[in-house]
């Protein structure tokens, strides 16, 4: 599980997908499960309790860099459950790391150098 903090333009299709359905999934334990169940104590899922207003922030870049690939988003989250911190200040990895794993991985990510 994994919620990247750059910005979405440097991700392949295959992550920028996989961190929206990712994103999904956490939603659904914060909001719908109110952190009960297998996922509800993965550092992921810590990190972003208090935080669903963050968290709906990072669904809508998601959303526009779908629009900017032509993608059809038909998944909506409600921003009525949009609450806590407009922002993430918690970290699994920096940055600087995320940024490394990416370039690790044999993909099209980061593409666009950073």
């Amino acid at each position: 599980m994994r919620v990247w903090d750059i910005h979405p333009k440097y991700l392949c299709r295959k992550h920028l997908l996989a961190e929206h359905r990712e994103l999904h999934g956490l939603w659904n334990i914060l909001t719908i499960h109110k952190g009960k169940g297998g996922y509800s104590h993965h550092p992921e899922t810590l990190r972003w309790v208090g935080k669903l207003r963050a968290l709906y922030n990072r669904h809508e870049e998601l959303v526009k860099e779908f629009s900017h690939r032509d993608y059809k988003h038909l998944s909506p989250l409600n921003k009525k459950l949009a609450t806590g911190q407009g922002g993430q200040k918690v970290f699994i990895n920096t940055i600087a790391e995320q940024k490394l794993i990416l370039k690790d991985k044999p993909c099209e990510c980061l593409l666009h150098k950073i």
